[in-house]
């Protein structure tokens, strides 16, 4: 059902999981900073790495299926080894992983076993298990309850009875920083954590968000590896991977994913539940709805700009009417002002046109004063000191020729 992106992943478990294959050295741009650092066991083990494996084209697609997400709240990053689901001295993952591995085909759901940070005395304690999307939490799991707890839980979806399942509220960010397993996500793993954890502070999300470290949870090649589990704009618990996350991004995601309910498409690697080519489809429709949307608000500030004016214009009966109600609007005023000049002229041609042709009329004088009557209404006052100006210079001509002859 997947296509093998979990190919080194014994802590994945589906009913029709992909064969292994030798996890092979990283030799890529990342070595540059990385340096020589190496794993408990003396090397680190990683997935190969190609210049054609970057860029968001390259992201949708890249988680395989799976219905069920169980975190096992086990010490911290730094003292996990490579293979802690087969480590001879962390007896609790071990059994956890063993039993789960055991029991896939009678489970109902593809179900993913991943280790997180655990703290004794704080919300993530060891031997806690959280559950998504049942988003739930069992306190305190010890090695013997495993079969008990995996039968009951994972293969018959009921409670586990000796122990008391919590509601989990708010949403819960999940970062790769298993070192000792992938170089990079011990890189850039405990820089996110650390970012995270500050803008959530200062934020005032700390009763909203949780961030916890989480082990190798496939496709290192796209470190730093962040999951989100919480609710959606539609109350429903989904779970988001995002890849190639940078320090930068973590505000954008805080803001967006979790604030807004937003997702942050050039990161988004894929969702729980959906398979590869569903998660591609689905990106694929968001793309078109925020090109329809886009378009929709293009062609919304055209219409405020130039609605009005053009449809008066393209329908003439509206004209007059359509800015009735939107005497403010500057296509409004524009288009008054253009109204009145061509009216202006129109007035005044009309008046010219009816003193030429009423010249040999009985009626010339009454003709004559209505076109002077309308030829008058259209006079502005630029008009009017002009004329004065041209009566002043007239007066002032006859009074000083009528000086002249008196003094001659």
């Amino acid at each position: 059902m997947g296509s093998g992106r979990y190919l080194d992943d014994p802590l994945t478990f589906t009913r029709n999981p992909p064969s292994s294959s030798s996890p092979i050295t990283v030799s890529n741009h990342l070595d540059s900073f990385l340096g020589e650092s190496t794993s408990r066991s003396g090397s680190f083990e990683s997935e190969s790495i190609s210049d054609a494996d970057f860029g968001p084209e390259k992201l949708v697609g890249t988680v395989q299926f799976y219905e069920r997400h169980v975190f096992l709240c086990y010490k911290k990053p730094s003292v996990w080894p490579a293979r802690i689901e087969a480590s001879e001295f962390d007896r609790l993952p071990r059994l956890l992983s063993s039993v789960v591995s055991a029991r896939k085909s009678d489970m109902k759901k593809e179900t993913l076993l991943t280790i997180c940070e655990g703290h004794d005395g704080t919300e993530t304690s060891n031997g806690d298990v959280l559950i998504f999307p049942d988003m739930i939490r069992y306190r305190r799991l010890t090695h013997f309850d495993v079969v008990t707890f995996v039968e009951e839980v994972l293969v018959k979806d009921v409670e586990w009875l000796p122990g008391n399942p919590e509601s989990l509220n708010g949403s819960y960010v999940f970062v790769c920083c298993h070192g000792s397993r992938d170089r990079q996500c011990g890189v850039c793993g405990p820089s996110l954590v650390s970012r995270f954890r500050e803008e959530i502070e200062l934020h005032g999300l700390l009763s909203e968000v949780s961030v916890s470290p989480c082990s190798h949870i496939g496709g290192h090649k796209y470190a730093g590896d962040v999951i989100i589990y919480g609710l959606n704009i539609n109350q429903r618990v989904t779970g988001h991977w995002y890849g190639f996350v940078t320090l930068e991004d973590v505000p954008l995601l805080l803001e967006l994913h979790i604030n807004k309910g937003e997702i942050v498409d050039r990161l988004w690697r894929g969702e729980m539940g959906l398979l590869e080519e569903e998660q591609k489809k689905t990106q694929e429709q968001r793309f078109q709805l925020t090109t329809e949307k886009i378009n929709g608000e293009e062609a919304t500030q055209e219409s405020a700009s130039n609605g009005f004016y053009c449809q008066s214009r393209a329908v003439p009966e509206l004209n007059g009417s359509c800015c009735q109600q939107n005497e403010n609007s500057p296509c409004c005023v524009e288009n008054h002002k253009e109204n009145l000049t061509s009216e202006r002229d129109i007035s005044v041609k009309k008046a010219s046109y009816r003193i030429s042709s009423s010249e040999n009329g009985s009626s010339y004088g009454l003709k004559v004063c209505a076109a002077m009557s309308i030829w008058l209404e259209n006079w502005e006052k630029e008009d009017t000191y002009a004329a004065l100006s041209v009566a002043c210079a007239a007066a002032s001509v006859a009074i000083a020729y009528n000086c002249y002859k008196q003094l001659k």
